[in-house]
């Protein structure tokens, strides 16, 4: 073969050499919109403002946890774009600030919007449009639901498994108690009737006396609380959001109430809800928690504690350390980095939710023995829980941990 020949026939198979493995490197990389070499794009919807802006800490410590990534070379190389927006704990304005995200910013998933009312405004939107709306902020039971909604899913354990949980603990020591409820006139707090109804079954009419409802806006809830008093129920059971919560607190103190007072989990916080309910007021109160107690000194020896506190110390010095919105959104991040680091360069929309779809790990800042588990049949990521008292300094464990599952049959027939 002439020697020019050979040299066209060799730089014709270097030519062929390198276009193969540069499709190969190509083929590895795969995006959605949002998604670049440089950096991925996220979406977040939180109320900064209205009624439960006590939530709004949740969204700062997301904010401040991304900067911490970033400035840790980001995941796989990509540093995080994090925009939240506030929607007031309106779903009107959450529907605006979603298709703002999606249409206009073209973020790749919306992660950790909170509220039950709101997620659910966006929730048809999100799937119709095939971005992940992921790790929803609530624990409604709707978010579970991934033959209906696949690009939906939850976090934390349900409400209407958490209050199978107190209906438990309810008839375990007090089975003859009498129940008053206050409630949220919402998906929010109607799930949690709904679970009371789970865990009573057909006590529930006999057990439960009187339940008061309270629409999101209303300046107080003091008269549904006398009224609650009034029918005097052994057992209170506060299903409210942190403002609404704190002022349960402090008008059953007022009233010099004593009954068995049993709080949702979502307004367990100690910065946010019980130091302006009045620390005194709260002494003896119940709930279920599976995120570590910032305030409790048991935790202090921990790694993973002692890793949080270094970064708040050093991202967000300013927040209020006793805050349990502070550490929720710290497990929620670290919970959406691990997800996408199992992405590795497979950034589509399609990939997030599969890797969501097949998660087993532990977040060390979650109570010792709960695990981060789904399926492509379970999209409940956390179904444990620990029963709860509040000391006067502190939420103190106590029983095992419980397993709050509830399974796609019972939640169908909501």
């Amino acid at each position: 073969m002439p020697f020019v020949t050979r040299q066209l026939a060799a730089l014709s198979t270097a030519i062929i050499l390198f276009a193969s493995s540069g499709s190969d490197a190509l083929a590895q990389k795969k995006y959605d919109a949002g998604a670049t070499d440089a950096e991925i794009k996220i979406g977040n919807i939180m109320p900064y403002s209205g009624p439960a802006s006590a939530y709004g800490i949740i969204g700062r410590t997301m904010s401040a946890y991304f900067r911490m990534i970033n400035d840790n070379g980001g995941i796989n190389g990509r540093k995080i774009n994090f925009i939240s927006y506030d929607d007031g704990y309106s779903p009107p304005k959450t529907v605006e600030q979603a298709r703002k995200l999606v249409e206009s910013d073209e973020v790749f998933l919306i992660f950790a919007s909170l509220g039950t009312a709101t997620n659910a405004a966006i929730q048809k939107y999100m799937n119709t449009m095939r971005v992940p709306q992921i790790f929803v902020s609530t624990g409604a039971s709707r978010f579970g639901d991934p033959e209906h909604f696949p690009w939906t899913i939850g976090w934390q354990p349900t409400y209407r498994a958490e209050a199978r949980i107190y209906a438990s603990y309810i008839l375990t020591n007090h089975p003859n108690a009498k129940v008053g409820v206050l409630y949220q006139n919402d998906d929010f707090g109607k799930d949690y009737i709904q679970g009371l109804k789970d865990g009573l079954g057909e006590k529930f009419d006999k057990t439960v006396i009187v339940s008061a409802p309270y629409d999101v806006g209303t300046p107080t809830v003091d008269s549904e609380v006398v009224a609650i008093r009034t029918a005097k129920p052994d057992v209170f059971i506060n299903i409210a959001t942190p403002k609404y919560a704190a002022q349960a607190i402090r008008k059953v103190a007022e009233l010099d109430w004593h009954p068995i007072h049993i709080m949702t989990n979502v307004s367990n916080s100690i910065g946010g809800v019980i130091k302006p309910a009045g620390v005194k007021n709260a002494e003896g109160i119940l709930t279920a928690l599976y995120n570590m107690d910032v305030t409790d000194p048991q935790w202090d020896s921990y790694p993973g504690m002692q890793r949080f506190r270094a970064f708040l110390a050093k991202y967000y010095p300013e927040a209020d350390k006793s805050d349990a919105g502070t550490i929720a959104a710290y497990n929620l991040s670290t919970g959406l980095v691990e997800v996408l680091k199992e992405c590795g360069d497979n950034l589509t929309r399609e990939n997030v939710m599969k890797v969501a779809a097949n998660l087993d790990f532990e977040v060390e800042t979650l109570r010792p023995g709960i695990r981060v588990k789904t399926s492509p049949t379970d999209f409940y990521p956390i179904e444990q829980m620990r029963m709860s008292r509040f000391n006067g300094e502190h939420w103190e464990g106590f029983g095992p941990v419980i397993d709050s599952h509830i399974d796609q049959v019972a939640l169908s027939t909501k």
